[in-house]
């Protein structure tokens, strides 16, 4: 039994250094996951329903697993070709025009829910939506976020033995402090907010005290939840506020009742020279 769990767990390393070798050496695989970060904020910030979501994650996500088996057919192209060889040149360029259809595919569908006929129309009329409606979906894009900027900055820095130990920042104090602010700004009670923030401090303490991590690591995942934790439950309600103001005053706002001023305004410009 003890050799099954050990077995599993090896598949599971060995998966990690698959997608460290690929982020690592492949530039086009940064891209991929800058991306798909850059699609889980702006979900968040247009406040988009799960549907959405789960089609441009899985467009992107099709992009990065057609992008790592590219790198598989080049690495066992490369280890049994050492000369030109049109066969080996197929298929390179198959698995290439792969990652091309992927990715057209993906932009396929962010034009689609962008852009398609009353989308604008739609996403900004769920701007204006409470954001607590859906607070789990919030909750599950924030995690996965934070875990996608904790594991770019381990493979960035170089730091780490494995995507989810050691390294520049603390994983574990990131989403401890990420949950504990999801309640801080969520729950109405200061006594709950700081009970949490307490665990949160304890977490990160532990990490500390077991040798995996230094203050600063820990700190700096703290940091770096506080700060993912205030775009997402302050700064983004408040853009969305902005903007369903702006939207309903120039809703209320009589057409043609801004040119009189602007007509008496050049009218007094031109009695004054």
């Amino acid at each position: 039994m003890p050799s099954r769990r050990k077995d599993a767990l090896s598949g599971f390393k060995y998966a990690q250094d698959g997608i460290l070798h690929c982020f690592r050496t492949q530039r086009h695989m940064r891209y991929h996951f800058y991306t798909l970060i850059a699609v889980l904020l702006s979900g968040l910030l247009l406040n988009l329903d799960s549907r959405d979501m789960l089609v441009l994650v899985f467009a992107i996500t099709l992009v990065i697993v057609a992008e790592m088996f590219n790198t598989v057919v080049e690495a066992v192209v490369d280890m049994i070709t050492e000369n030109y060889n049109p066969a080996a040149k197929i298929a390179k360029d198959v698995a290439a025009g792969a990652v091309l259809l992927a990715a057209m595919n993906a932009v396929i569908a962010g034009v689609l829910i962008f852009f398609a006929q009353k989308r604008l129309e739609q996403i900004q009329e769920r701007m204006t939506h409470s954001f607590s409606a859906d607070l789990t979906r919030t909750i599950v894009l924030s995690i996965v976020l934070l875990a996608l900027v904790v594991i770019i900055s381990k493979l960035l820095s170089g730091t780490g033995a494995t995507l989810w130990h050691g390294g520049i920042v603390s994983g574990h104090s990131a989403i401890g402090f990420l949950l504990a602010m999801t309640i801080f700004f969520t729950a109405n009670s200061p006594i709950i907010a700081f009970l949490a923030v307490l665990l949160a401090v304890l977490v990160a303490q532990s990490r500390v005290e077991a040798g995996v991590h230094s203050i600063r690591e820990v700190v700096l995942g703290a940091v770096l939840a506080i700060l993912l934790t205030s775009l997402i439950y302050w700064v983004m309600p408040r853009i969305r506020g902005e903007w369903r103001d702006h939207t309903a005053n120039h809703a209320s706002l009589p057409i043609g009742s801004g040119h009189p001023a602007r007509f008496e305004g050049e009218r007094g410009l031109a009695y004054r020279f």
